[in-house]
């Protein structure tokens, strides 16, 4: 309701009107973490209290996985470290009830954007993510096919968005109840190879190694079979450890990817089911005995996880890990297997089924830790996926809502356990519940902190603190919220207009601008004013010990061509330090910027559009291809910015103290 009322008030209070380069931002509500009325020219004492609520959706089914409706706050009973909590406040929600559809976006005229999406306030979302990073080509087909099925039956009305991993994150179709739309977005998923994967293609066909060509090249017995043999054994420690830290990058991008939708999707209101459907589940790797140093190949990443589940609950969503291969069987076994390399030794074969046993168990344990956390459940082996996507979505739009307020507030990082159970009647019926069993206790009001140095790495003598974490999940939300394809996030909603500054083209670009050395965008450009609109209520101002408000502001064009590749950027960040009489300024209009970019005028391209709150790493982003606005009629000359602004972008006027 907060997300709707705010871009309303952004639709009728706010429209885009023209600024000069480099224009103060002003701004009519405070700041969300300012209390109102703390402005004064002499600063005064403020009363700071908070309340950190845990919300826990809990899914209730009978013993033939139907969903039960009917039950009252009074049929739960919630503890937290076996300790009693009071439910607060108690929800049921049904994919039976009538969805009211959200606030639609107003009609705007041409070349003006926003980066709301109109959802239903109280509707469940559904995101249905194509793991191709950890999948083979031949099960990410077979997806695809289990995937058209399920939209040819699916129940009007379901809102899914899909989205697709690779090295990143990508956006392939954003929330909507239309089956065509929908249908067409998943015919177009085109298979890709995984460099990261030992069996992209997924025939089965195991290429044969360096260690093992060398072994079966060796003469049997005679002076040079121990050399040999170490020199085997030093090989397969080397590809040992390279499989590992493709797996490592396997996994820290997964996390990442999740990382993102978690902020994404923490924007929307209510529920939101996760189905994700993966060929492999990378969280840990154990020693191998087989190896010369076992421990050389170990990951784990049950830190970073950590974090990643930490996200998602904040984002209530339930994620429904779908293992992509179906129903698995030993490929020891498999007739495309040639055998040779179970006659180099005795233990060869025993090993081969060892491995993929142990594969096995930990996937499945990734898979039952990544639901079991976030309240939803895993499917693996089966090949009916159209069957689990179906049963997930109604799984979880079926469900009851708990708030409560922990009694212990003591946020020390520890996990704490919750346990829901159902009590009278429907405890004596056997029913199934379904609901995250824990989270960790990080302090709410942990400040982010963003850092630019290097990212833990596979040579760390210790694992990562949890700052670490922290500082490398902001940055990887970063470079996401920049990154071409990538989710819009809608931290900060906002409206913004793109239009030519001329009608010419240009050989040079435009001030200030900085073209990719390694990109490829040639003259002639076309530079287009771009004029950002948003409410100040979305802006970290934050009070100091003398009165001030202190924060900063970055406005950005980032320019890509149609195959993902950086051409040039504009962007412009705002210290400020406001004194309180400026500070009233800024709280009482909305906050305006211009910049200018060049974009080629003669190649197809895209635009990224940002917003970025850099006390809170909060932003706002909306994607367009330049075609949509390349067209359109020029700024107009009194609407355009002076010469004076050109020559000096970024230029405001002073408030009192430092900008």
């Amino acid at each position: 309701m907060a997300r709707s009322a705010r871009c309303l008030l952004l639709a009728i209070s706010v429209c885009i009107s023209p600024v000069g380069r480099g224009q103060q931002p002003a701004s009519s509500q405070p700041p969300r973490d300012v209390p109102a009325g703390t402005a004064s020219a002499k600063p005064a004492e403020t009363l700071h209290a908070s309340t950190q609520l845990v919300i826990v959706d809990v899914v209730v089914e009978d013993s033939g996985g139907r969903p039960i409706h009917g039950l009252t706050r009074d049929n739960f009973v919630l503890t937290e470290q076996k300790k009693p909590q009071a439910i607060r406040n108690f929800e049921e929600h049904s994919a039976a009830s009538n969805k009211k559809p959200g606030p639609p976006i107003p009609p705007m005229p041409p070349g003006v954007f926003t980066d709301y999406t109109p959802v239903a306030p109280d509707n469940t979302l559904n995101v249905l993510l194509i793991d191709a990073l950890n999948t083979p080509m031949k099960d990410q087909v077979f997806v695809r096919q289990q995937l058209l099925d399920y939209i040819k039956h699916e129940k009007p009305g379901t809102d899914v968005a899909i989205f697709g991993l690779t090295n990143r994150l990508i956006m392939l179709q954003g929330f909507t109840a239309n089956q065509a739309v929908l249908r067409a977005a998943v015919e177009h998923l085109s298979s890709r190879a995984s460099s990261l994967l030992d069996d992209a293609v997924g025939d089965g066909v195991q290429q044969e190694s360096l260690s093992d060509a060398m072994q079966d090249a060796a003469p049997a017995g005679g002076a040079d079979s121990a050399m040999v043999a170490e020199m085997v054994a030093s090989l397969q420690q080397f590809e040992a450890e390279q499989q590992s830290f493709q797996t490592s990058l396997r996994t820290q991008y997964t996390l990442d990817a999740f990382n993102a939708l978690a902020h994404y999707l923490a924007n929307f209101p209510g529920r939101k089911n996760l189905i994700w459907f993966s060929g492999s589940f990378p969280l840990q790797i154990e020693p191998d005995p087989t190896l010369n140093d076992p421990f050389a190949v170990m990951e784990d990443s049950n830190q970073e996880l950590r974090e990643t589940t930490n996200l998602l609950t904040f984002a209530q969503t339930a994620v429904y890990p779908v293992d992509a291969r179906g129903l698995m069987t030993d490929p020891t076994f498999s007739a495309s297997q040639s055998g040779r390399g179970f006659t180099r030794s005795p233990s060869a074969f025993t090993n081969a089924e060892m491995k993929f046993a142990q594969s096995q168990a930990q996937e499945h344990m990734t898979m039952e830790t990544m639901a079991s956390d976030t309240g939803g459940h895993a499917f693996y082996n089966t090949n009916g996926l159209a069957s689990a996507v179906e049963k997930a979505i109604d799984a979880g739009s079926n469900y009851y809502t708990l708030t409560y307020t922990p009694t212990d507030h003591n946020w020390s990082g520890s996990y704490r356990n919750i346990h829901v159970q159902v009590s009278g009647n429907a405890a004596a019926q056997g029913l199934k519940l379904a609901y995250r069993h824990g989270y960790y206790a990080d302090d709410p009001q942990r400040p982010v902190k963003l850092k630019h140095g290097e990212l833990p790495t596979k040579a760390a003598p210790t694992a990562p603190t949890p700052a670490a974490l922290a500082d490398h999940a902001a940055e990887a939300y970063s470079r996401a919220a920049i990154s071409r394809g990538a989710p819009e996030p809608q931290d900060i909603l906002f409206k913004v207009r793109v239009l030519p500054l001329t009608g010419k083209n240009e050989d040079t670009l435009a001030a200030d601008n900085r073209a990719n050395p390694n990109g490829k965008m040639k003259a002639p450009y076309r530079t287009y004013a771009v004029d950002y609109v948003a409410l100040p209520r979305d802006f970290s101002l934050i009070p100091q010990s003398d009165g001030r408000r202190t924060g900063a502001i970055e406005f950005g064009v980032y320019v890509y061509d149609t195959e993902g590749n950086l051409l040039n950027i504009s962007d412009k960040k705002l210290s400020m330090n406001l004194d309180p009489d400026f500070y009233k300024r800024f709280e009482s209009n909305p906050v305006r910027f211009q910049l200018q970019v060049s974009a080629p005028a003669k190649q197809g391209s895209f635009m990224r559009l940002i917003i970025h709150d850099m006390p809170s790493n909060h932003y706002g982003v909306v994607e367009i291809p330049t075609s949509e606005v390349g067209h359109l009629p020029p700024l107009e000359p009194q609407n355009a910015p002076s010469k004076g602004a050109a020559e000096q972008p970024g230029a405001a006027p002073q408030p009192t103290g430092k900008q």
